[in-house]
């Protein structure tokens, strides 16, 4: 039998915040919520555009679980730390942002 993995991801939402979720599905779970049908966070229109930043695998649930857990309930500086130390910079996508709705 193959072994399932399972995921935590980060959205950068259009109000300069983060959304950490858990799936099997990445993509499936991204195209939900950009359809406005996902967590109740995502479905507010202020939030969108939404961008996918960061994907993670997992070899069993309970560690995706956890991760998806401890994620969520650090300060913002944690978070935008934990993704930086994984390659992801915020500051690239909150200028991308203002960058647009100011013109």
């Amino acid at each position: 039998m193959a072994s399932r993995n399972y995921y935590i991801y980060v959205l950068y939402c259009a109000d300069d915040t983060l959304y950490c979720g858990f799936t099997t599905d990445v993509a499936r779970r991204f195209a939900t919520h950009q359809a406005g049908k996902g967590a109740k966070y995502t479905r507010v229109h202020a939030r969108h555009p939404l961008r996918l930043i960061y994907q993670t695998a997992f070899d069993s649930k309970h560690a995706a679980l956890s991760a998806e857990y401890h994620f969520k309930h650090q300060s913002r500086t944690k978070k935008v730390a934990y993704l930086a130390a994984h390659g992801v910079s915020v500051a690239r996508f909150y200028r991308l942002n203002h960058h647009r709705h100011s013109n």
